[in-house]
């Protein structure tokens, strides 16, 4: 079962508890892991760092790294009170990336 259908039935066996169960879905993530991966792909195929990142960002249509405060930000709100009735959701935050280069 994958982390979408594992997401939807714990909030189907945990709701009734009280407890929300939600899924975030990161894109491209700034940081040293991304970059990593990156210099990594670059190297295997002998192409420059910044063409890869070119090729990743044109899976997505917001052309940018998505930020560790951004998805912290989305948890946030998924635990607060305005997140409330909020459960069983796959909630992406990724600049609408289609695919991981």
């Amino acid at each position: 079962m994958g982390v979408i259908g594992l997401t939807k039935s714990l909030s189907i066996e945990l709701g009734p508890d009280d407890i929300r169960v939600n899924a975030i879905l990161p894109g491209l993530v700034a940081g040293d892991r991304q970059r990593r991966v990156l210099e990594a792909k670059a190297q295997v195929q002998g192409r420059p760092v910044l063409d890869i990142e070119e090729e990743a960002f044109s899976f997505t249509s917001i052309r940018h790294y998505v930020t560790p405060q951004q998805i912290a930000d989305q948890i946030l709100f998924l635990a607060s009170p305005r997140g409330a009735t909020i459960s069983g959701q796959a909630i992406s935050v990724c600049g609408d990336t289609r695919m991981l280069a």
